[in-house]
């Protein structure tokens, strides 16, 4: 078994490779297991870090299709993270950034247990940004190394009891460079000041992520006046912001990345990134660069007042692979997301 699964590793480097993986990526030592990166310790499937592993999560995360995600970040020995106001933080080379894609098995009671489906890593090389995909057996004991992608069958039960079921899709390398693409380069999307400007439950405490980073030495930069420090709301707690801070919260992680400047989606002309201040950019009144079924006879992205009228809640209600936005990631509508925008949208001055 062990023969074939190299030989079919093998046959996927190749095809990816003539597909236009970097040549940083075609001679890079891959290894084979998660386990042999010494992240975990005890049960792999419990995802106990192990010294110098750092768990994080993030205000307002991407949708990928009501999974739910365990972050990581691994640092070489004595190296820090810059702070940026603005961008995602600078990572030192050798930077490692795990994110472990589960379901519960019933999202109303965690006792009963999880599945993990993948551990994708984000490794910073001196020739860049490197995205390997892991895929876990049935048996949550070890993930292995799938860089042509893998689907995988999933069943739960949802916050309301109800059965959901997808056949979730696990990318493959070219597909994480979509994402993450900005000046034909691979960037992390999530950890920045605004997203990790926030409470975590430490195993010594509660604590916010940016002081404790500082605290362990490995965040430097930090402004030492903290309300300079920028920070997202939560996009479905009123209580940590305005219906318009949740919106362009929730727009800015799930569209944003490609929706800017000098990324896959900047020749649209819509920017739906935070640091959007020009209201045409941000869709209102916008129409649309280019007509066809993705259009779907809408006239401008934003009309405000009138979510009904406008093309991005058409595109983030679809589950048209032709039609839907985001293109990848997601096959599922967010239900609740696109409710947010649609609330946004009613509520904009005419």
């Amino acid at each position: 078994m062990k023969k074939i699964h190299l030989l079919a590793l093998a046959i996927a480097i190749y095809l990816l490779t003539i597909a236009g993986i970097p040549k940083s990526a075609q001679t890079a030592k891959w290894k084979e297991k998660l386990s042999d990166y010494g992240f975990f310790e005890g049960k792999m499937a419990d995802l106990k870090p192990r010294k110098g592993v750092i768990p994080y999560d993030l205000n307002t995360p991407l949708f990928s299709d009501y999974a739910h995600k365990a972050r990581f970040v691994k640092l070489p020995k004595n190296a820090k993270i810059t702070y940026n106001a603005q961008e995602v933080f600078d990572f030192p080379i050798g930077t490692i950034l795990i994110k472990n894609f589960y379901y519960d098995n019933d999202s109303r009671d965690k006792a009963k247990g999880r599945k993990i489906l993948e551990t994708r890593l984000l490794i910073h090389e001196s020739e860049g940004w490197l995205a390997l995909p892991y895929v876990w057996n049935d048996a949550q004991t070890e993930a292995y190394l799938e860089i042509a992608g893998e689907r995988r069958d999933i069943a739960w039960l949802d916050e309301e009891g109800i059965s959901q079921s997808l056949n979730y899709a696990i990318p493959n390398m070219n597909q994480c460079k979509g994402c993450h693409n900005r000046n034909e380069k691979m960037i992390p999307i999530g950890p920045s000041a605004r997203q990790l400007n926030g409470d975590f439950a430490y195993p010594e405490g509660k604590a916010n992520q940016l002081l404790y980073w500082q605290k362990l030495g490995i965040l430097q930069g930090l402004p030492t006046d903290f309300q300079q420090v920028p920070k997202f709301p939560i996009w479905n707690k009123p209580e940590t912001g305005t219906l318009e801070a949740r919106a362009r919260a929730y727009l800015d992680i799930n569209c944003g990345h490609c929706h800017q400047p000098n990324a896959p989606a900047s020749t649209t002309g819509l920017h739906l990134h935070i640091h959007e201040t020009n209201l045409t950019a941000l869709g209102i009144q916008k129409p649309p660069v280019a007509a066809g079924r993705g259009a779907g006879n809408y006239l401008y992205s934003i009309v405000p007042g009138k979510p009904e009228e406008s093309m991005l809640i058409y595109r983030m209600e679809s589950g048209d692979p032709g039609v839907m936005m985001p293109e990848l990631g997601r096959k599922m509508v967010h239900q609740a997301g696109a409710a947010l925008i649609s609330e946004w949208i009613k509520k904009m001055p005419q």
